[in-house]
């Protein structure tokens, strides 16, 4: 693979506040891991709550009346961002390389997710200039009209799974609404946050406007949602987290919550739809990323029609792929972010054993030198099952087995998550009807896992609330500003 190297050069290891990076506070670091041979890449700077104050002291700054960020016209933001994504651009196999080290993934993936950053940069980019209010027509001698402007200082914590993407996401629409930032990327992947903030630098934007804390979620992610100096808090994770970001939120000064949260995302394959391409769609849907994916497809529901034939594909699909290291071109099958999660999964597949579900292929864990589990498809799942109500956040797939189009709605909705949800049929009816009612904030129709920086992503029910990506991104990062003037 073109510059693939898995000696690539750790260049930035520290914090970045203001534009230069630091040593923290407390001098204290932290490892971050190679998930393949459990091996330390870099050992980082840990960031808490004294460093957080620092950068929200800088972010603070920048962001006051007069300062540089505030008096730049929105089309020089524009070509900042734009400046930003060239450069990340002329990076992209240094950073794919990171991301791979850091995240287990092989290299032509995170090269992918590279890229893609870019064009998702490029097109908050160009939306910078396009943020207006309205006029409105006032009753009496009165003009009215409202002036969007940019809530603040953002605080945003970002999950491992997809460690650039998310930061693309949290980032282009913050600047591009004119926020600045102080970002806390994932203590297991915090490389390639780091290398980007100093190609902000590099790119010319402004001190304090974007800042990097790299730490542990208890210390430095608690002190941004508690933070009474920054006016809104994102993050992507858990629900569990989510729901403690929010009561500190609300505590501390009332902050805008933008959450996305958890899933478990039901994809319904009727038997009018090729059962051939059915399974590859599923298969995708389930253990694109080794299923570490908030919108993965982990109840795969199929009809009673085709269910034994698709349960024989879906076997053969997940059965005999190439288990091996990010840097080796074919490997199909690489390991989970880190110890936690690996033993989380291996727990959840020995309880869909115990519990009755019928073991198809996989199940077990792949030697001792990294957190492989092979891949794991169950059959014979029922809705009471863990391994169908819980989300697992790694390789195994649940398939179901249902009857009729209101049964499966009635079921795909019996959960506490409303992320995604997708449906394989060739009867436009039956498709409709179940957009309709199903409980998600994105429905893929005859596809799954499909993204584009212009369409919302976001979540129902307990997997949050608020959008990235797309128009409706902004809404949580402007204020909506009423003006009135007697005539």
């Amino acid at each position: 693979m073109e510059m693939a190297n898995p000696n690539v050069e750790v260049l930035f290891n520290q914090i970045f506040i203001n534009n230069k990076f630091v040593s923290s506070v407390s001098g204290k670091t932290f490892p971050t891991i190679n998930p393949a041979n459990k091996k330390i890449i870099a050992n980082v700077a840990e960031g808490d709550q004294a460093d957080i104050d620092l950068a929200v002291n800088a972010a603070r700054t920048a962001f006051q009346p007069g300062s540089e960020w505030r008096s730049m016209d929105a089309s020089a933001r524009g070509k900042l961002i734009y400046k930003l994504s060239e450069l990340i651009n002329q990076n992209k196999y240094h950073l794919a390389n990171l991301e791979s080290l850091d995240t287990g993934k092989p290299f032509s993936n995170s090269l992918i997710e590279v890229e893609t950053t870019v064009s998702f940069f490029q097109y908050y980019a160009g939306f910078a200039d396009k943020i207006h209010g309205k006029t409105i027509p006032a009753d009496g001698p009165h003009f009215s009209f409202t002036k969007l402007q940019p809530i603040g200082v953002v605080g945003q914590i970002i999950p491992w799974n997809y460690p650039i993407l998310m930061l693309v996401c949290k980032w282009g629409v913050a600047l591009a609404a004119g926020c600045t930032i102080v970002l806390k990327p994932a203590e297991q992947t915090p490389l390639t946050a780091l290398h980007i903030a100093a190609l902000t630098k590099e790119a010319g934007f402004p001190d304090g406007v974007i800042n990097v804390v790299p730490g542990y979620g208890p210390t430095a992610g608690k002190a941004i949602a508690s933070h009474p100096d920054i006016n809104k808090v994102t993050f992507t994770g858990s629900t569990e987290v989510g729901k403690l970001i929010m009561e500190e939120a609300a505590k501390s000064n009332l902050k805008r919550v933008t959450l996305e949260l958890g899933g478990k995302s039901p994809l319904v394959i009727f038997d009018d739809f090729d059962v051939d391409e059915a399974a590859d769609i599923a298969h995708d849907a389930v253990f694109t990323n080794m299923g570490q994916n908030c919108c993965s497809a982990s109840r795969t529901f199929v009809q009673e029609g085709i269910y034994d034939k698709f349960v024989e594909k879906a076997t053969k699909l997940a059965s005999n792929k190439k288990i091996g290291d990010q840097f080796d071109p074919d490997t199909q099958v690489w390991p989970l972010i880190d110890e936690s999660q690996y033993n989380k999964v291996l727990s959840m597949i020995e309880s869909g054993k115990k519990e009755g579900a019928k073991l198809e292929t996989g199940g077990c864990k792949v030697g001792n030198t990294g957190y492989f589990v092979h891949p794991t498809v169950f059959s014979n799942v029922t809705d009471d099952m863990i391994i169908a109500k819980e989300e697992i956040f790694g390789p195994v797939q649940q398939i179901i087995k249902f009857k009729t189009l209101d049964e499966v709605i009635k079921r795909a909705n019996e959960t506490k998550y409303g992320l995604a949800a997708g449906v394989l049929t060739k009867d436009i009816s039956t498709a409709l009807k179940y957009m309709e009612n199903v409980d998600a904030g994105i429905v893929w129709v005859n596809c799954y896992l499909s993204f584009t920086p212009q369409a919302p992503f976001g979540g129902f029910k307990q997997s949050g609330f608020g959008k990235e990506l797309g128009e409706d991104s902004f809404k949580d990062y402007l204020e909506i500003k009423t003006v009135t003037i007697r005539k």
